[in-house]
C-alpha cells in the first residue's frame, strides 16, 4: 500500500482562517486554483476541502478546482442531512467520470447547525446510524445495478446511477474516508468506511486506536476490504529545529492574545458542538500530559483556541517533521492530510522541503 500525502484547503467564507492571511478575494475560484495548482506542481496528490454550514459548498468548489486543473485530487467533505444518498452517489459518479478518477469523498457526521440546512438528526446513536446506511447505499449505488435497498433512514427502488463508476487499478469507487473517535463512530468506520482519518494524537494513542478499529472489523466481519488509517494534523516546518520553535510559540503567543481580546476560542467558536465531540476532547486532554509529547507534537495551540487539526501541531525543521510522520506510517497510517499557514506559502516549502523526505 503506498503513502499518499494531501494537503487541505479551508474553503472558508472569513478570512484570516487558523492565521492565514487576511485578503480581498481569500476564498476567490482564483485563489483556490492558485492553492490547488501549487498543490500540483509541488508534488502533492491533493487537498481535503473543509466543510460545514456557513461554508461554501465544498461539491461545487471541488467542481471548480476539478476543471482547473489535471491531476488534483478534491478530497471533498460531505454530509448526510445535507445529502441524501442516491443524489450524492450519482453527482459524485459525474464528476468522478469527468476527472478521470480523480474524486475522494469525507464523510462527515459530528454535529453542525443542523436545523440552518432543514436536517433535524441530532441524537448521535440515530446520526450515525444514518450515516452507516449512507456508506452502505453509496457504495452498492457505485458498484451495483438496479439497487433496491429498505433501511431506517433510506429508501431506493430499482436504481441505476449514470455514468457508472469506472473501477481502476487498487480504487473500485472513490476511497469513503471517515473520521470520529466515539464509540459510535468507529462502529461505522471499522464496518463500512475505507479510511478512518485521526486527528493529532500521540503516537501512543494512534497505536491504540488502531489496533481497537483493527479487532474491531475482525469481530464484526467487515465485508470490504481491509480498513487504512490517516492523520490529519498541522506540520509547523522551519528551515532549522530552533527557528520553527521560536516562530511556533510567537504563533500561540499572539493566538492567545487575540483569544484573550475576543474572550472566547476563535476556531472553536466557529463550530460550538466541537468542542464537545470525542475526538476533540481527546486532543484538548493531551496538553495534561505535557506542552510537548513525543518527539515534536505541541499541544499548548489547543489552549489557546486551536481546535481540529489546529489544536496540536508537529514543530521542527523538515528533517525533524518528516521523522515523526515516518513514526505514525510505521504504525500503518497511510494517508496523511498535511497543513499550515498561510497556506500557499507553505504547500510550496513543505512540497520542497517535506515531501522528497517523506519520499525518499
Amino acid at each position: 500500500m503506498s503513502t499518499e500525502f494531501l494537503w487541505y484547503i479551508p474553503n472558508q467564507v472569513d478570512p484570516g482562517h487558523r492565521g492565514d492571511d487576511t485578503q480581498a478575494g481569500h476564498n476567490s475560484l482564483d485563489t483556490l486554483t492558485r492553492q490547488a495548482l501549487a498543490l500540483e506542481e509541488n508534488g502533492w496528490t491533493g487537498a481535503l476541502l473543509g466543510a460545514g454550514w456557513g461554508r461554501p459548498d465544498t461539491f461545487t468548489v471541488a467542481t471548480a478546482l476539478a476543471a482547473r486543473t489535471t491531476t488534483f485530487e478534491p478530497l471533498v467533505a460531505i454530509r448526510p442531512g445535507y445529502w441524501r444518498p442516491a443524489h450524492f452517489a450519482a453527482s459524485a459518479a459525474a464528476l468522478d467520470h469527468l476527472t478521470g478518477g480523480r474524486v475522494r469523498v469525507n464523510i462527515v457526521s459530528g454535529k453542525d447547525d443542523l436545523a440552518a440546512y432543514g436536517d433535524t438528526d441530532g441524537d448521535q446513536a440515530n446520526r450515525y446510524a444514518r450515516t452507516r446506511q449512507f456508506l452502505q447505499l453509496v457504495r452498492k449505488l457505485w458498484t451495483e445495478e438496479n439497487v433496491t435497498y429498505r433501511g431506517q433512514h433510506f429508501h431506493v427502488e430499482n436504481s441505476t446511477i449514470g455514468p457508472r463508476i469506472q473501477p481502476r487499478p487498487g480504487r473500485p469507487h472513490p476511497k469513503l474516508y471517515f473520521g470520529g473517535a466515539s464509540e459510535a463512530a468507529e462502529n461505522v468506520a471499522a464496518a463500512e468506511a475505507d479510511v478512518q482519518l485521526f486527528w493529532g494524537e500521540t503516537l501512543d494513542g494512534v497505536a491504540e486506536r488502531i489496533d481497537r478499529l483493527t479487532t474491531l472489523s475482525g469481530r464484526i466481519e467487515r465485508e470490504h476490504a481491509p480498513l487504512e488509517f490517516g492523520l490529519r494534523i498541522t506540520t509547523f516546518v522551519r528551515d532549522t529545529t530552533e527557528q520553527a520553535w521560536k516562530e511556533a510559540e510567537e504563533k500561540v503567543a499572539q493566538m492567545a492574545a487575540r483569544q484573550r481580546d475576543a474572550g472566547t476560542s476563535e476556531s472553536l467558536a466557529q463550530n460550538p458542538h466541537r468542542r464537545t465531540a470525542v475526538g476533540q476532547q481527546r486532543l484538548l486532554d493531551l496538553a495534561s500530559r505535557g506542552e510537548v509529547l513525543d518527539d515534536n507534537l505541541y499541544t499548548t495551540p489547543g489552549k489557546v483556541g486551536g481546535g481540529g487539526a489546529a489544536t496540536t501541531w508537529l514543530v521542527g525543521s523538515a528533517e525533524d517533521v518528516a521523522k515523526s510522520l515516518r513514526k505514525y506510517e510505521d504504525l500503518g497510517i497511510s494517508h496523511f492530510v498535511l497543513s499550515d499557514t498561510p497556506y500557499l506559502h507553505e504547500i510550496e516549502r513543505q512540497g520542497n522541503q517535506l515531501l522528497p523526505l517523506l519520499r525518499g
